[in-house]
């Protein structure tokens, strides 16, 4: 299994003329607050509230899926499986019922989701949906050629930003309006071809990285302004799998081919108010940046960038992984799912960076269970993170030991609400939805060509 917002990397399905997809991927929700693993014998999804126990809150024994994407906490998954790589099929998974499938001309080769818009990526279209009745919206047509299926969806609903590349050749981005079905901007973002992208939650910066992968940067959105410029290391090339921005967006991990996993620190170079403001630090980066207006562009490029504020050294290298940076029992920490299935947990210092130390160690699937006190509890009840989380630097201030209990707001972690319950925290297009509500996601036996035209034809 190889393991991109939800970010997640899927095992590499191949294009139409290309050798197909194959059976194996790992994502992890919108907010992180889920895992998703696909396998040969079918999906699990686990719940990412505890440190030493990890909770499958469901098992489903659809055979060789290759994507399965969970919209945040709720019972809406998508999966795409290797016997059918064209069609996506969405479905509640508590009552266990299929909500609708979509066929498309091509290999689904990526599926993103927030709130407003389902996003399918093919090699070269793009495939625009209204989540909350599965409506084509827009076929993003002759898009350069994309056979990762990369792209990036914004998580913040009102900012429904899309990313994805403008070009086969070099590293420009597009990023389009998903909500008014318009583009906003081109950044001309790196000179070879993009590996990675991801948006922060408010859907103000998009963070990518391009095959060469010794470079990192940060742009404003929707201006596309460079803002920040990271630099991962110069001694070899390498295959950046995954960035991740922390739930403040004050940190951005980037996880690769190699045995380190890096955390960077976006540190504000002007005044952005309080003591960061006033601090020596952000005084002497706003003249350096200064300065940097006046020298060569290879001096004023090296002062710019930065090296990582923390690291993790995994046990291997040559595998791919995913990497995000979430907030669990209010402690900050650095989830990593690796290509043989393992899920690592870090503990990060957001006030000293460094080495990260492990925090345990759990088996995703296959003989094993976990390693370390924790063990998988399948099917047991989850609590979930405090509405009103603290900040991921603030977090450094709280106490570290026992575990917190807290009461999970919005979308309940066993995959839909108590029967009748309204939940206007999360919503889905307009309105409050009701998770177990059947007319808010009734069955559709009916699929629709991707391509948007013709009549609506049974599977």
């Amino acid at each position: 299994m190889e393991t991109g917002e939800g970010s997640g990397v899927s095992s590499g399905p191949g294009g139409p003329d290309g050798p197909g997809p194959r059976a194996g991927c790992a994502s992890f929700n919108q907010d992180s607050t889920s895992l998703a693993v696909g396998m040969q014998t079918g999906y699990k999804l686990f719940s990412l509230t505890a440190v030493e126990t990890l909770d499958c809150v469901h098992e489903s024994e659809s055979p060789e899926v290759y994507i399965v994407e969970r919209l945040f906490s709720s019972s809406l998954v998508v999966v795409v499986s290797v016997s059918t790589p064209r069609r996506m099929d969405i479905y509640h998974f508590k009552k266990g019922t299929e909500i609708c499938s979509h066929s498309y001309p091509e290999h689904v080769l990526s599926v993103k989701l927030n709130r407003q818009r389902l996003v399918v990526c093919l090699d070269e279209s793009i495939y625009i949906h209204n989540i909350k009745d599965m409506k084509l919206l827009k076929t993003l047509l002759s898009t350069p050629s994309n056979p990762s299926g990369l792209c990036a969806l914004s998580i913040n609903h009102s900012n429904s930003y899309l990313a994805y590349p403008g070009s086969a050749t070099v590293g420009e981005i597009v990023v389009y309006d998903a909500n008014n079905l318009n583009t906003v901007t081109m950044i001309p973002a790196h000179d070879s071809p993009l590996a990675a992208l991801a948006f922060n939650a408010s859907a103000t910066r998009l963070a990518s990285a391009s095959e060469r992968g010794t470079v990192i940067r940060v742009f404003s959105v929707p201006e596309g302004l460079r803002l920040f410029e990271f630099r991962r290391g110069m001694k070899r090339y390498v295959s950046i799998s995954s960035l991740s921005f922390s739930p403040d967006g004050l940190f951005l991990c980037a996880s690769s081919n190699t045995e380190t996993v890096h955390i960077f620190k976006l540190e504000q170079l002007g005044p952005s108010g309080g003591d960061e403001a006033s601090s020596w630090t952000a005084y002497v980066g706003k003249m350096l940046l200064a300065a940097s207006s006046y020298l060569p562009a290879q001096v004023s490029g090296m002062m710019s960038q930065d090296r990582a504020f923390a690291t993790v050294h995994l046990g291997a290298s040559a595998q791919r992984n995913i990497c995000s940076l979430a907030i669990i029992q209010k402690l900050p920490r650095l989830l990593v799912a690796t290509a043989d299935g393992q899920l690592l947990i870090y503990n990060v210092d957001p006030l000293e960076g460094g080495e990260c130390t492990a925090a345990h160690t759990h088996r995703l699937f296959g003989a094993g269970g976990d390693q370390g006190e924790g063990s998988e509890a399948e099917g047991s009840e989850v609590t979930g993170p405090e509405q009103a989380c603290p900040s991921y630097a603030a977090t450094a201030a709280l106490p570290a030991s026992g575990p917190v209990t807290a009461t999970l707001t919005g979308y309940s972690e066993d995959g839909g609400a108590k029967r009748g319950e309204v939940i206007p925290e999360h919503e889905l297009a307009a309105g409050p939805v009701c998770l177990d509500d059947e007319n808010e996601f009734p069955p559709i036996n009916w699929c629709r060509d991707g391509t948007g035209g013709g009549p609506a034809r049974r599977c």
